[in-house]
C-alpha cells in the first residue's frame, strides 16, 4: 500500500521516481524500501560489514545450517519495525514520515557495533565495552558523515525521543529486533521451538500511555513468545557445546593478545594485530575526542569473522603449545568435554583437572587454566522488573502479562543460572 500511494504521487506531481529496493528473505519474503537515507545507511561499509559477522556466533559447530549473519538480521528486523508502524497508523496514531525513517535508521544500526562471531567475543576485542555502546559511538560518527541525518533516530535508539513507543520497537521486552532472531535462528538452527507468531503479535500492537501494549486476543501469542525465548537459550544459544567453543576461541584470543603483549610477533590482519597488541582500549573509544574515536571505530569496523578464523588456523602452527593446541582443537572440532552443575565448580575439582592438564601437556600451573575454563551461564526469559509487556483489555484496563496471562509465568521471570567447566577430552577423569 506504502508503494502505491508513493507511485501516484510521483505520477501526479510529475516527480523523477524514487529509487527502490527489494531483497528476498527466506523468512519474511520480499523486503523493500526506498528511503533515500536508508538506501544510503545500507551500503555504507559499516553496514556491509554485518555480512561478515555471523550471528549465532559459533552455533554452526552444532547446528550446520546457523550460519546467518548479522545484515540478514538487521534487514528482517527493519522490515517488522515497519510493519509495526503500519499496524499502528491504521489505529489512529499519528508517525511522521520523518520518526518513520528516524525509527527504521535505529534499527537498522541497533546492531553496528557487533564485533566478530558476535555475542561469543563480546569482551574479547575490547574490554569494559559493549556492543551498544559501540553502536551508539558508530551511530554518532555516521551522524557527522551525512550532515546529521541521523539526528532522530539516535534519539530513538537512546530512548531520548518524547514518543516512548519508537524506543520500544527497538528495544523493549517486545522488540522487533527479539521478533526477527527467534525466528530467523530457528529457521537457520532447524529449532522449531523458536517459531512465534509474529504477525499475530504485531496485529495486536496499540499504543496506550505513549507505550507499546498488546491487546487481549494476542496474549497466547505473547505466552508462546516468552517460551519460545527461554527455550531457545538453553537450545541455541547457549547449547552447552557452543559454550564451550567460544569460551576456547576466548582463551585462544587471549594467549594471543598476552603472546602479542610480550613482543611475539603472532600472526594478525593488521587492525587484528592492533586490538591484540592493547595500542587500543576502551579509553579510544570513551576519550570524547572525536578524531581519536573515529580511529578507533575504523580500525574496529576491519574486524570480522575472517580475520579471527584466519589467524586461528595459522596459530595452529605457532610454537607455544598453548595457543597451537586450542587453536587446532577448534579449527578441527575437537572440543573440550563441558559439565554443567546447578552448583559452582569447586577449587578441588578445578585443582585435579589443572593437575591433570599440566602432565598431559606439559605446561605450568598458570598455562593450566587456558584448558580448564569455567564459568556461568544465566537465562532470563523475561524481566518485568525493567520493563513489563503490558496487555490492554476491552474494558481498557492493562495488566503485566504475568499477571494476565492464566498460566503461571513466574518461572520465565526468574534468572536460571548454570555452572559449567570445560577441560580437553584427553584428559581421563577417575
Amino acid at each position: 500500500m506504502y508503494f502505491a500511494e508513493v507511485k501516484n504521487i510521483v505520477k501526479e506531481h510529475h516527480l523523477k521516481p524514487l529509487k527502490r529496493k527489494i531483497v528476498n528473505d527466506p523468512v519474511w519474503g520480499f523486503i523493500e524500501w526506498d528511503s533515500p537515507l536508508l538506501l544510503d545507511l545500507i551500503s555504507h561499509p559499516y553496514v556491509q560489514r554485518l555480512r561478515r559477522i555471523k550471528q549465532l556466533g559459533l552455533s554452526s559447530l552444532v547446528y550446520p545450517g546457523a550460519n546467518h549473519t548479522r545484515f540478514e538480521h538487521v534487514i528482517g528486523a527493519m522490515h517488522l519495525v515497519r510493519s509495526a508502524l503500519d499496524v499502528l497508523k491504521t489505529k489512529g496514531h499519528e508517525i511522521t514520515e520523518e520518526e518513520t525513517t528516524g525509527v527504521l535508521a535505529a534499527i537498522l544500526l541497533h546492531d553496528i557495533g557487533h564485533g566478530p562471531f558476535s555475542h561469543a567475543l563480546e569482551e574479547s576485542m575490547v574490554k569494559g565495552i559493549s556492543h551498544e555502546v559501540i553502536s551508539k559511538l558508530f551511530m554518532h560518527q555516521l551522524n557527522r558523515e551525512f550532515d546529521g541525518r541521523l539526528d532522530l533516530a539516535i534519539q530513538i535508539f537512546a530512548g531520548e525521543y518524547h514518543k516512548k513507543f519508537l524506543h520500544q520497537l527497538v528495544s523493549s521486552q517486545l522488540d522487533m529486533d527479539r521478533l526477527d532472531y527467534l525466528k530467523r535462528d530457528s529457521f537457520y538452527s532447524g529449532v522449531s521451538e523458536g517459531i512465534v507468531s509474529s504477525d499475530r503479535i504485531i496485529k495486536m500492537l496499540n499504543i496506550r500511555n505513549d507505550e507499546l501494549v498488546v491487546e487481549s486476543k494476542g496474549i497466547y501469542s505473547i505466552e508462546k513468545f516468552l517460551i519460545a525465548r527461554r527455550l531457545m537459550y538453553w537450545q541455541v544459544y547457549m547449547h552447552k557445546t557452543v559454550l564451550s567453543a567460544e569460551h576456547m576461541m576466548i582463551s585462544v584470543l587471549k594467549r594471543a593478545h598476552e603472546l602479542a603483549s610480550d613482543g611475539d610477533n603472532v600472526f594478525a590482519p593488521p587492525a587484528l594485530g592492533v586490538f591484540l597488541r592493547g595500542d587500543i582500549s576502551r579509553h579510544e573509544f570513551e576519550s570524547g575526542d572525536n578524531e581519536t574515536v573515529k580511529s578507533a571505530l575504523q580500525l574496529f569496523a576491519e574486524l570480522d569473522d575472517t580475520d579471527i578464523l584466519s589467524s586461528i588456523k595459522e596459530w595452529t602452527r605457532h610454537s607455544d603449545v598453548i595457543l597451537s593446541t586450542l587453536s587446532r582443537s577448534i579449527i578441527n572440532r575437537n572440543l573440550f568435554k563441558i559439565k554443567l552443575s546447578s552448583h559452582p565448580v569447586t577449587e578441588k575439582k578445578r585443582a585435579e583437572l589443572r593437575e591433570r592438564v599440566m602432565k598431559t601437556f606439559s605446561v605450568t600451573s598458570s598455562e593450566a587454566d587456558y584448558f580448564v575454563i569455567s564459568g556461568t551461564a544465566t537465562n532470563n526469559a523475561y524481566m518485568p522488573s525493567v520493563e513489563q509487556i503490558n496487555i490492554l483489555f476491552k474494558n481498557g484496563k492493562i495488566k503485566d502479562i504475568k499477571d494476565a496471562s492464566d498460566i503461571n509465568l513466574s518461572g520465565l521471570s526468574t534468572t536460571v543460572r548454570k555452572y559449567f567447566v570445560c577441560y580437553p577430552r584427553e584428559i581421563i577423569l577417575k
